[in-house]
């Protein structure tokens, strides 16, 4: 991100969790972002609670409900700076979806282990990079090739990881993969660099 004088001015990151909560992988993800000088502003949907599994998340997604869920996410962002970076892992990518075309001064936005849904509010050329595994167990090829097709102009950098599953990089789960874990992290660190 550059300040108006041509100066390098790090950026601010508003990373939303998955539907297990949020866990040790994203304060990992926040301080590792710090130290290479951003700030993050990480979402605690759930009030601290966290799942260990997908059913025991989609259950705590269930008894706190959608709409409060987004509610929640939608006062944490209101709170942000305009020109935070969106974040989203899995199903916070669907906050960032719902948030990102209300956010003109948005320089871009991370996608981990899911897609968004595309708003016709982005403006062209809106950077966008997605780390999702191939195959995804939650989502098949075909949901993938819409996804990229329906693009309404963003510059996409999508990025698929081969033998690993849905949240690769959190290594309590038996999804994690090390070596795409590794370039996952690099890569993003890389993209938020150059906003």
């Amino acid at each position: 991100m550059r300040h108006p004088q041509g100066a390098i001015r790090m950026a601010h990151i508003l990373l939303f969790h998955s539907i297990l909560g949020l866990r040790p992988i994203e304060r990992d993800l926040a301080r590792e972002w710090e130290a290479a000088g951003h700030t993050v502003t990480l979402a605690d949907l759930y009030d601290g609670r966290t799942a260990q599994d997908y059913d025991a998340g989609f259950a705590i997604h269930g008894e706190i409900g959608p709409a409060r869920v987004r509610a929640r996410g939608e006062a944490l962002a209101a709170s942000a700076p305009e020109d935070s970076v969106l974040a989203g892992v899995s199903m916070g990518g669907d906050l960032v979806g719902h948030l990102w075309g209300q956010r003109p001064r948005c320089p871009g936005a991370l996608l981990i282990s899911g897609p968004a849904p595309w708003s016709p509010d982005l403006r062209p050329g809106f950077p966008v990079q997605s780390h999702i595994a191939h195959p995804d167990p939650f989502d098949g090829e075909e949901f993938f090739a819409d996804w990229v097709a329906r693009n309404p102009g963003a510059a996409l950098d999508l990025r698929r990881y081969d033998g690993v599953g849905h949240y690769f990089l959190d290594p309590t789960l038996p999804d994690h993969g090390e070596q795409a874990a590794r370039d996952c992290r690099a890569a993003m660190l890389e993209f938020l660099a150059k906003l």
